[in-house]
Formats: structure tokens, C-alpha cells, sequence
């Protein structure tokens, strides 16, 4: 997903997206201890795409503190 697709989201959606990469990423890890990956380089893609989430979700947490 692309990072301004990712902000249009609400909280509970990336949250939901965030648990969805985790467990696919998790998958490849079983895939790789078998030596079965197919895309590999696909990792580091979920690794970021997870990255972004989490800081979408923090700054929205902190601008929201700062409202209140």
C-alpha cells in the first residue's frame, strides 16, 4: 500500500493492516526456515510498510494528546 493510502485509513483499519503484515511476515519466516520463500525481498517491504503504520498511528495518538 502506498504511504498516502495509508494515512486515509482510520486507526482501527491500520491497526487491522498492521496484524495482517505481522502475521504474513511471520508465515515467510516458517517459509524461510524451509527454504521456500519465494520473493525475498519481500521482507523488507512488509518490514517498512509495518514501519509506516506505526508512525501514522503514534503521530495521530500525539496530535491528538496535544488537542485535549
Amino acid at each position: 500500500m502506498d504511504i498516502k493510502e495509508l494515512k486515509n485509513l482510520n486507526i482501527g483499519e491500520l491497526t487491522q493492516r498492521e496484524q495482517v503484515l505481522k502475521k504474513e511476515l511471520f508465515d515467510m519466516r516458517q517459509q524461510g526456515r524451509m527454504g521456500q520463500v519465494e520473493k525475498p525481498a519481500r521482507f523488507s517491504a512488509i518490514k517498512k510498510e509495518v514501519a509506516q503504520i506505526l508512525t501514522i498511528i503514534n503521530e495521530r495518538k500525539m496530535s491528538n494528546g496535544k488537542k485535549n
